[in-house]
């Protein structure tokens, strides 16, 4: 196992996450235990110390689970990492009980590792609010020993992440971010990086297959990538890429089964990122992934002087191309929600005034009705 330096300790560069434990007759919430031990135990063995949990994970079940599981084993040989649930707004003025409720749940004395859960449009505004007093209680808790170490994960864009920082940056120790290669242009995580690099902030990696999505590709990808490296998988590929950026201590995956735990143990033997031909490649392959999901959008906003709805029809289409590349996508729906709905797609009244001036030829209307049924909205 390959281990990073982070402070005065070491940590595993491949940590186990606990959103997408097995489970039994494809019930999220009922966690197949015997099949979660057996993967927790092969982990502690092959040497993951890293484990990623929350209070939402598997319908809350998650943090009891992992907590009975993980307090097998010697205080000292693992490192637990739990979140408080500002993603539901109900939540923010509850910061004490469910911070209590989650060490009792864990059966942990502390946390290694806390973070502000998933810092987004939604609920940066609340995150942010004093009132709330979220942060004043977090470090009074570091202080009192029972956070070791304080970050955030984010799923918000640049900009949310960038008001976060400037409020909470001089108090964040590590930031989990989306990356992979796909969305290192798709998302924009490359901009991120280098804003998390400003702050001296390391990054932790959250969906680096994209949920599976990266670890199978079509034949003309996977040959692409098969010609420069023969014996590595599909799915080392994501791995390999992030890797090779050194802002990346840890990367979490979601390993449902014993298999995908030991291919990607296997992986993490040993450090081999990526030559520049390799990067170039592997960027390109998703480029013309993204290119085939994609509406061509260049956010020239032409469409946007022309609507009499006053949409931001680039941002309604980017969110609709992460939509349409998303197996059960969260994050456009999430943005959605921090819009008035006089400003959704619903809102579209399909009048193609915004087409008429649009230099891609996109049909605007139709992508707009059709984003609204896949979102019931």
């Amino acid at each position: 196992m390959i281990y990073k330096d982070f402070k005065n300790i070491k940590l595993s560069a491949l940590a186990l996450g606990a959103m997408r434990l097995p489970v039994i007759d494809g019930e999220d919430s009922n966690i197949d235990e015997a099949a979660a031990e057996q993967i927790v135990e092969y982990a502690m063995a092959k040497g993951i110390n890293y484990y990623d949990t929350a209070y939402g994970y598997h319908g809350g079940n998650s943090e009891i689970v992992m907590g009975k599981l993980l307090n097998k084993y010697p205080r000292e040989s693992y490192f637990i990492a739990d979140k408080f649930p500002g993603y539901d707004l109900s939540n923010m003025d509850k910061v004490e009980g469910i911070f209590e409720e989650q060490l009792n749940k864990t059966g942990m004395e502390y946390f290694d590792f806390y973070l502000f859960h998933n810092v987004c449009e939604m609920n940066i505004d609340q995150y942010l609010d004093e009132k709330y007093g979220i942060m004043e209680y977090l470090l009074k808790q570091k202080k009192a020993g029972r956070i070791r170490h304080l970050g955030f994960s984010v799923h918000g864009s640049y900009e949310v992440t960038k008001r976060f920082l400037e409020a909470y940056g001089k108090e964040m120790e590590f930031c989990q971010v989306q990356l992979n290669y796909f969305d290192w242009e798709f998302q924009n995580a490359k901009a991120k990086v280098e804003l998390l690099k400003s702050y001296n902030i390391p990054i932790w990696v959250m969906e680096p297959v994209r949920g599976g999505m990266l670890a199978a590709l079509s034949k003309e990808y996977e040959q692409k990538l098969k010609e420069l490296r023969p014996n590595e998988s599909i799915a080392a590929w994501a791995f390999r890429y992030l890797q090779s950026i050194p802002e990346v201590t840890t990367i979490l995956s979601g390993m449902s089964n014993l298999e995908q735990l030991k291919e990607n143990i296997e992986t993490f033997k040993e450090d081999k990122p990526l030559n520049e031909n390799e990067l170039k490649t592997i960027l390109d392959v998703a480029k013309g992934m993204a290119e085939k999901n994609s509406l061509p959008c260049t956010a020239c906003h032409y469409c946007s002087s022309h609507c009499p709805q006053k949409l931001d029809i680039p941002e309604l289409l980017a969110l609709y191309n992460e939509h349409n590349s998303t197996v059960n996508g969260f994050i456009a729906p999430m943005r959605l929600s921090a819009m008035p709905k006089e400003k959704w797609p619903s809102a579209c009244i399909g009048c193609q005034s915004c087409e008429a001036v649009c230099p891609q030829q996109i049909k605007i209307a139709a992508a707009m009705t059709d984003f609204s049924k896949k979102l019931n909205a």
